[in-house]
């Protein structure tokens, strides 16, 4: 009799370890325990036992999927935009296609270029045809249907237009790389 309740008490036992495990079905990753050095208590009985959470998920894209030019809604109408939100602007003295900037020495100060690092300039929602010049000190400017694009020093934050008709020859681009030649501020 006495062996029959020690093989029911073994069993109930084990019964009810398997039950707090969960009783998954599935397969829980692997672990290893720490060494035990003879003499020393286990880890467990000295440190609680650390909580393994994986990183939350993010919707962000890829650092690859970065934009350069993308458009934004302004009084103007929609217009194209650097990444950081700040309006870009075409210079009428500048010649289409001819791989440089009319815009030199004083000009750059408050006309600076819009630059990339890309290789290949993205957009997201610009239809004009998007490139690159190099700028005097080696960068790469971001040009708009053959024309290099650039921010104006006054415009303080996303939205600002204030570059729009500046002396006839400063106007904003569209999506499809067309100067916006109306609401000119002056």
């Amino acid at each position: 009799m006495k062996l029959n309740l020690g093989a029911g008490l073994a069993v109930l036992a084990l019964s009810a370890a398997l039950t707090a495990c969960g009783g998954s079905t599935g397969t829980a990753p692997a672990t290893t325990s720490p060494a035990v050095t003879e003499g020393a208590p286990p880890a467990s009985a000295t440190a609680p036992a650390a909580s393994v959470t994986p990183p939350p998920a993010t919707s962000a894209p890829p650092a690859s999927a970065a934009v350069d030019l993308k458009t934004a809604p302004s009084s103007a109408g929609d217009i194209v935009v650097a990444a950081n939100g700040m309006s870009v602007y075409f210079f009428t003295k500048d010649v289409k296609d001819s791989g440089t900037s009319a815009c030199t020495d004083a000009c750059l100060a408050a006309w600076p270029p819009v630059t990339t690092a890309a290789e290949t300039p993205q957009v997201e929602g610009v239809t004009g045809t998007v490139g690159t010049i190099t700028t005097p000190d080696g960068a790469q400017q971001v040009t708009l249907n053959g024309l290099p694009l650039y921010y104006f020093a006054k415009d303080t934050k996303p939205g600002d237009i204030l570059g729009q008709g500046v002396n006839d020859v400063w106007y904003l681009a569209d999506p499809s790389g067309e100067m916006i030649r109306m609401g000119a501020s002056g």
